[in-house]
């Protein structure tokens, strides 16, 4: 039955959308301006393209698209921080304090 059959997605993930050069400019910056960045690998879903995620010493966070795990790797290696894959070592502590902080904070 025609129902059942896979339509194939020229865009990747669903989200459809990779990385541009402001996403680009937005690690840059969060890099430059934070000190003990360290990047992580996050990989594609069915939902996002692959992401790579950037947390500061004190546990502050961003995320934004990325062409693929190499080009993390290269992005990393070009801004001197260390990468680390995600399903390998899983989120930094420092990052869910910071999260609880700012909760606390909120609300």
């Amino acid at each position: 039955m025609a129902w059942f059959r896979r339509r194939r997605q020229s865009g990747g993930a669903s989200g459809g959308r990779l990385a541009n050069r402001a996403d680009l400019d937005h690690l840059e910056e969060f890099v430059r301006s934070r000190r003990g960045v360290e990047a992580f690998i996050e990989p594609r879903t069915t939902v996002t393209e692959t992401t790579v995620m950037l947390i500061a010493h004190d546990g502050e966070w961003t995320r934004r698209r990325i062409d693929s795990p190499e080009g993390a790797r290269r992005f990393a290696h070009k801004m001197a921080i260390p990468i680390y894959d995600v399903r390998l070592v899983g989120y930094p502590q420092r990052m869910r304090d910071f999260n609880e902080r700012r909760k606390r904070t909120a609300g």
